[in-house]
């Protein structure tokens, strides 16, 4: 095995780069596969690392940076590490008029973080987002994989109850 595909293999699993490969294979060319294996790859770490950014450029034959642009570019890939589920608060002009901003604080006040932090216990980090695609059930949030519309910021904290009910943890 070369230099080269021993620092790939260390710094991706195998089934990573199996499941990389495959997206490859029905594609024109290995770079026209970058946004899936980010995906991929965040889908197994929840976030993707310098080490995993740079093992993903060479499987894909392209620059680190040039991968780094497309990933930086996307609010959905996340370059830093972040919880077991990302809470995404719309903040577009139409949840904002809907009370959004009122929404988002609710949430920043439940969990005891502002944008952009994590819980102390890694379960939950907290991001703004442009647009969720849901403006005509303003105001929404996700979290993690879950829609959530037509929010009042006095039943935010039931939400969250609900789903630590659900999940058997604590979000409080």
């Amino acid at each position: 095995m070369s230099m080269a595909k021993d620092k790939m293999v260390s710094a991706l699993s195998e089934q990573e780069i199996e499941e990389i490969e495959a997206e490859i294979s029905h594609l024109p060319n290995r770079s026209a596969a970058a946004i899936d294996a980010l995906k991929i790859v965040q889908s197994h770490r929840r976030w993707i690392s310098d080490e995993s950014l740079s093992a993903i450029a060479d499987l894909l034959q392209m620059s680190t940076a040039e991968l780094d642009g497309i990933a930086t570019f996307y609010s959905l890939i996340f370059r830093q590490p972040v919880g077991e589920k990302v809470i995404m608060v719309c903040d577009s002009v139409s949840c904002f008029l809907m009370d959004g901003e009122k929404v988002g604080e609710s949430v920043k006040k439940k969990l005891g973080i502002e944008y952009g932090e994590t819980t102390s216990d890694g379960k939950y980090t907290l991001l703004p987002v442009t647009c969720l695609g849901d403006c005509d059930h303003a105001p929404a949030m996700m979290i993690g994989d879950e829609e959530h519309h037509d929010l009042k910021p006095e039943t935010v904290g039931k939400l969250f109850d609900d789903a630590s009910k659900r999940s058997g943890d604590d979000a409080s």
